[in-house]
């Protein structure tokens, strides 16, 4: 099993900035096993979205709704991924998901809130 404990949301005000992190705990194999880590977000009354995901190698994949605003980043050493969210707007309120996927297995956080005020 692998855990994803998720810290960081909050509310800010359209234009701030906000940094997600997400720490992976777990056996031993399960953690060697994590290649993508990443980010989803669930608006009320609408489907989980990708947000970001970064491989262990280091590639990023961002949805465009965030490219230039959002940064994801991960400390493989740490097991852990974060996700710098500037320029924040009111759309961007959601509840925030890290995300991974090891030996077969998908593994989701418990997720935090992240609210933006006009």
């Amino acid at each position: 099993q692998v855990q994803l404990v998720e810290s960081g949301g909050g509310l800010v005000q359209a234009g701030g900035s906000l940094r997600l992190s997400c720490a992976a705990s777990g056996s031993i194999f399960r953690l060697i096993g994590i290649k993508d880590m990443g980010w989803y977000r669930q608006a009320p009354g609408k489907q989980r979205e990708l947000v970001a995901t970064q491989s262990r190698g280091g590639s990023t994949n961002y949805t465009d709704s965030v490219k230039g605003r959002f940064t994801i980043s991960r400390d493989n050493a740490k097991n852990t991924v974060y996700l710098q969210m500037n320029s924040l707007k009111p759309e961007d309120t959601a509840v925030y998901y890290c995300n991974t996927f090891s030996l077969g297995s998908n593994y989701w956080g418990q997720g935090t809130q992240v609210a933006v005020s006009s």
